[in-house]
């Protein structure tokens, strides 16, 4: 009778935490993301201390000085190539279009469609299942609100990284059992060393496969190479979709620019090939050696993440249920979770 009533207040409990969660997604998402940040800002720093002048040249405060100007630098190199791309685009989009629907054209054909598809056709059907006024104004403030969520993130990492020097303080201040005060501050320190290293090779793995990428499409001449680069790199954080779409926008700007098929084709390959060969050896190494999540845990919880957050919970699937599984391994009433969650059931 006590083990069902507490599975009965366990299951309560998380359908409580998940409505919370759901209802507070516009405060818990940026602070989420301004604690990714601040591991992103604080691993640049070590790695910068790994340098063999640089590290003992500069003190700690100047290190995250230069992080956080790497990471802004960043941010505006993602933006400037948005903006130069978003006019070059609509410059050549009445070209694409035409491109487009000769592809619909011979996919029909190829198909034995017996009608074959024209603009005035294609924009009856989808103006029939899409309203397009809302579908803009979705849009303008789906960037809206991503700019102020910017900001907002980087307010959030500020403060964080500032109170940072005062994390140990506070953990010896909870309690006086010294055991206790121990046991805390070994769970963060998991935390925070699996969290990293695993941002750290993530971030790395990330950079060579949105590289590797850009070879592949400038080398097919495929229009607007570094901006598809740039938006793989960062999908890539995204387990599993994000290697999807990783290929699929890039093809579709194939099938529109190209009307030899060999290229378009090779461009796919080469795409699909990158894809495959970083996820099949290097992700599953950086997922069993930083985090030891298993697969399937990763592909529910990016479910779960995603249902409760959107693309934002995407991003943070994965950090989240690594945390949640080296919290859950330390109680007795828990632990079978966290095997659960793990790669091979080794804590």
């Amino acid at each position: 009778m006590d083990r069902l009533q507490r599975l009965v207040h366990a299951t309560a409990l998380m359908l409580l935490a998940g409505w919370l969660l759901y209802i507070g997604k516009n405060i818990f998402v940026p602070v989420f993301f301004g604690l990714f940040v601040v591991y992103v800002i604080v691993g640049l720093a070590q790695a910068m201390h790994g340098v063999p002048v640089l590290g003992s040249l500069l003190p700690l405060q100047a290190r995250y000085a230069l992080s956080v100007l790497a990471i802004t630098l960043s941010l505006l190199v993602v933006v400037y190539l948005f903006l130069i791309n978003k006019d070059r685009f609509l410059a050549v989009a009445p070209q694409y279009q035409e491109s487009l629907l000769a592809a619909i054209q011979r996919l029909a054909v190829f198909l034995r469609v017996e009608t074959e598809p024209t603009w005035t056709t294609l924009r009856q059907e989808l103006f029939a299942q899409i309203n397009i006024q809302r579908l803009l104004g979705s849009m303008l403030a789906s960037v809206s609100s991503s700019i102020v969520s910017v900001i907002v993130v980087f307010l959030y990492a500020t403060f964080l990284l500032a109170e940072r020097r005062f994390l140990r303080q506070k953990i010896e201040s909870m309690s006086s059992d010294a055991g206790r005060v121990a046991r805390i501050r070994a769970v963060t320190a998991d935390i925070n060393k699996r969290i990293g290293s695993y941002l750290a090779l993530k971030t790395f793995i990330n950079l060579f496969l949105g590289a590797t990428s850009w070879g592949i499409m400038a080398f097919a001449g495929l229009e607007f190479a570094a901006f598809w680069a740039v938006l793989i790199a960062l999908l890539n954080y995204v387990p599993y979709i994000g290697s999807f779409l990783g290929v699929l926008f890039p093809g579709i700007m194939a099938v529109m620019q190209f009307q030899d098929p060999s290229v378009i084709v090779w461009v796919l390959l080469g795409l699909v090939l990158a894809q495959f060969l970083i996820g099949n050896f290097l992700d599953p190494y950086v997922m069993g050696s930083s985090l030891n999540l298993s697969p399937f845990a990763i592909l529910v919880s990016l479910a779960m993440w995603s249902e409760l957050w959107g693309i934002a919970g995407a991003f943070l699937a994965v950090p989240i249920t690594a945390v949640m599984a080296i919290i859950f391994s330390e109680f007795s009433s828990t632990r079978p979770i966290a095997v659960l969650l793990s790669r091979n059931g080794s804590l």
